[in-house]
């Protein structure tokens, strides 16, 4: 009857008299129907017109990052529901027999030819070492093989760094940037004909050495502001092109490139391009000796030895057929970048963090095993036990989160909000961890020299914090920002409706509407869920035994669990979000505390993902059990800090609407603590003694021939005998006997091993005192004042007074 109504059509009847009063009945309900909607019409025009007022101005480049990238499991998580079955099923990490071959020998031999002190003291690498790196296309990974480059995986890329992060620092960020940030890919990719066929085959033999200039002195982390880099299109002789000026710093590879991808402003004022590219973010290409580029002059980021410089230039005539894609790309430099970024963020950064917690892991397990103060070995206290303990769990998940990102951007996904929580989570878990190899090692990783495995590790931490976008930046307001907007099952909808113009008006309402209500029941059911959830979990928690992780299979399920619990309590944080309107972008504490909470998810996930693929591991049921407890705790305490601290005018609805979902039995429904002592000795015990856990770590580490000095190498080596000779050493205290022969060249042979590790670097003169005839100028003004007295010495004093 309704339907017949709204249609204008009188429904049948069964007498003309009854047909006459239908028809009156049914014109007077059209005529309220017709009342209703367009009061109902009336307020969502309403609505819709006071939310375009209230969400702040979109620029231009923000309205291109929302049409950048991917979306994927990211959504998932902003959706409430993740599927853990679905991550296993799509994303398989794997490495080609090629790819495993050039792992086992070109790095390795590339690792031999650094010694990393050496390194770090010239600051910069051998000739051998440059050419090796060429010959072998070290810069060329990522460059297909069509055009002379390897055509590695992104997973390749990354295990390729991952073991040169193990030896060197340096290494690593110098064969990183061709392979994620350089314009190797873009060319491929986005090229013209002619770019491709003179650039790439010069790229992938390593001729030109490429280098990205993106970050001005104004941009800060807001890396796409540009600020200036700017360039107009201008004619010069019959031929178009650009006049630029720019100014870029702490580009790596400038002071040795060949060619660097220029990030520019374009801009238009005479219309000169005619329709064919547009104004706004453009890529040119520049070779080194082009006209007016200036590139050469050095940073020193704190001690590190990698290339970073400055690209400068003024005014700078650069020819339409140097902007990368030529004219019609004129404009598309941000799509570009975005494809850049996924793999320098996500990809090369993390990277460089696993190989730091590999490395702590394996030589500082060992050294705290070697180590002995009080005749124990240091393994066996309980303060090393938990920094070794922590270092273990944040070492699987970086590991198990590089491993997720790999292959999901070997999947051809470029997530944008993903790869800034990698960068995020992973380069500061890896801080962490290499913090904590510091504290357990002390000394012997303060002195310099040889002998320091770590050291140099440990200085260029802040460095992976700060680039590509600050970790401080990137976590209170970058990750959440994106994704509220990018990975919201209907937000962006919404958002591009509100953009419409007055004459799409009518229609943008209705999309507008409509997304509403799904945002609305989107919330109401993660409102249920986490109520639902929250119970079940809090239960299920509060009954569990300490050592159910023991088993894989209830492992799995319990903390799958948990996570979809973390993940509606999330959700629907997210849709509270929109009650502070434009505001949102400013409240940078709150964003903060949600990023915390969507990493941890995140990294909770990808360590389940993980543990599914290499489950069989002795041990590995622990490790993984301490590292989901910590993310379930970091999650959780996450979400009560926003439930705490809900700002806006409706921040104590919002704040009241949260604990009702999230915490529906207040304390009770927040069960989540940190590993207990008896799992963090556990993983210590793991990452300190012989076993399938430490091979696993040790998977990636560069281990130099037997016979070379390499502490790393002698400390895992020398590990097995101490182990054993403690062993000898405790049966015989057990046993109360002396030691056979056999048993005391063990013990010796493993005391002259642990005296032997714990030497450091010392030296007779620093190369700064190796001019002739230099001497320190304390002891210069020593001698100087001693001259001056009447006592030269105490023996002289003496022997006046006898």
């Amino acid at each position: 009857r309704s339907l017949s109504v709204l249609s204008g059509t009188p429904p049948l009847s069964s007498s003309p008299r009854q047909g006459l009063r239908g028809n009156a009945r049914n014109h007077l309900q059209l005529q309220q129907t017709r009342t209703l909607l367009g009061f109902v019409h009336a307020i969502d025009k309403r609505v819709y017109r006071w939310a375009k007022k209230m969400m702040p101005p979109i620029s231009k480049t923000e309205k291109i990052a929302l049409g950048c990238g991917t979306i994927g499991f990211d959504r998932e998580i902003f959706g409430g529901s993740p599927s853990l079955q679905n991550l296993v099923d799509t994303y398989k990490p794997k490495l080609s027999p090629d790819e495993q071959s050039f792992l086992d020998n070109q790095v390795s031999t590339l690792c031999s030819l650094i010694n990393d002190h050496d390194l770090s003291m010239t600051k910069d690498f051998t000739p051998e070492a440059w050419d090796y790196m060429r010959d072998e296309k070290f810069f060329g990974m990522k460059i297909p093989k069509e055009w002379g480059g390897l055509g590695f995986s992104t997973a390749a890329v990354s295990a390729v760094l991952q073991k040169l992060s193990t030896h060197s620092m340096d290494a690593n960020a110098t064969v990183a940037v061709p392979n994620s940030l350089g314009p190797g890919e873009l060319l491929a990719r986005y090229g013209t004909p002619e770019q491709k066929s003179y650039f790439l085959p010069r790229l992938a033999d390593g001729t030109l050495i490429p280098c990205f200039g993106l970050t001005g002195p104004h941009s800060g982390s807001d890396a796409t502001s540009l600020i200036g880099s700017d360039c107009i299109v201008e004619m010069r002789d019959g031929e178009l092109g650009v006049r630029a000026s720019f100014k870029k710093r702490y580009i790596t590879l400038a002071p040795v490139a060949g060619v660097v991808g220029l990030g520019l402003n374009l801009s238009d004022p005479n219309g000169l391009l005619g329709g064919v590219g547009e104004e706004g973010f453009t890529v040119a290409l520049l070779e080194r000796d082009h006209p007016g580029l200036r590139m050469g002059p050095r940073h020193m980021p704190l001690n590190a030895a990698f290339m970073n410089g400055t690209v400068e230039g003024e005014d700078v005539w650069i020819p339409m057929s140097s902007i990368l894609g030529g004219q019609e790309r004129c404009g598309f430099g941000w799509n570009m970048f975005v494809e850049c970024l996924a793999e320098g963020r996500g990809v090369s950064l993390p990277a460089g963090s696993a190989g730091s917690a590999r490395l702590v892991t394996t030589a500082t397990g060992a050294y705290s095993r070697v180590r002995k103060q009080f005749r124990v070995p240091i393994a066996e206290f309980g303060g090393i036990q938990e920094a070794m303990g922590a270092a273990g769990s944040d070492a699987l998940a970086i590991i198990a989160g590089v491993d997720l990102m790999n292959a999901i951007v070997d999947n051809h996904e470029a997530p944008m909000v993903v790869s800034s929580v990698m960068k995020q989570k992973c380069t500061e878990l890896g801080r962490r961890a290499t913090e904590r190899g510091m504290d357990v090692a002390a000394g012997s990783v303060i002195c310099r020299g040889d002998r320091n495995y770590l050291g140099n590790a440990y200085m260029n931490t802040p460095i992976g914090i700060t680039v590509e976008g600050a970790n401080i930046m990137t976590r209170s307001f970058q990750i959440i920002g994106q994704g509220l907007t990018r990975c919201h099952p209907h937000m962006l909808e919404l958002m591009q409706s509100l953009m419409a113009p007055k004459s799409e008006e009518k229609e943008a309402i209705a999309i507008f509407c409509r997304q509403f209500h799904k945002i609305v029941g989107h919330g109401l059911s993660n409102f249920a869920y986490s109520i639902t959830r929250g119970i079940g979990s809090t239960v299920s928690t509060k009954t569990r035994s300490k050592t159910a992780y023991r088993n894989g299979d209830k492992l799995l399920d319990y903390h799958e669990k948990q996570l979809l619990r973390l993940s509606a309590n999330f959700a629907l944080t997210a849709d509270l979000c929109f009650t502070l309107g434009g505001r949102l972008k400013f409240e940078e504490l709150l964003m903060g505390r949600l990023a915390d909470a969507l990493g941890a998810i995140y990294m909770g996930y990808a360590t389940l993902h993980h543990y599914h693929r290499r489950r069989g591991i002795d041990g590995l049921e622990a490790v993984t059990e301490h590292a989901m407890l910590r993310f379930e705790k970091e999650a959780q305490d996450a979400l009560v800090e926003a439930a705490d601290n809900f700002p806006g005018p409706l921040g104590g609805v919002a704040s009241l609407a949260m604990r009702a979902g999230c915490f529906p039995l207040g304390s009770l429904t927040k069960p989540y603590r940190n590993p207990g002592d008896d799992l963090t000795k556990e993983v210590s015990r793991l990452v300190t003694i012989p076993g399938e856990m430490r091979d696993f770590f040790a998977e990636n580490v560069y281990v130099a021939p037997e016979g070379s000095m390499h502490q790393v190498s002698d400390l895992m080596r020398a590990l097995p005998v101490c182990v054993e000779a403690d062993a000898v050493s405790a049966r015989l205290r057990r046993e109360k006997r002396d030691a056979t022969e056999e048993e005391a060249a063990i013990i010796a042979r493993a005391d002259a091993l642990r005296d032997a590790l714990i030497q450091v670097d010392v030296y007779e003169r620093f190369p700064s005192e190796s001019a002739s005839g230099y001497e320190r100028p304390a002891l210069r003004g020593t001698r100087r004042r001693m001259a001056e007295l009447e006592r030269k010495t105490f023996d002289d004093t003496a022997a006046q007074a006898v």
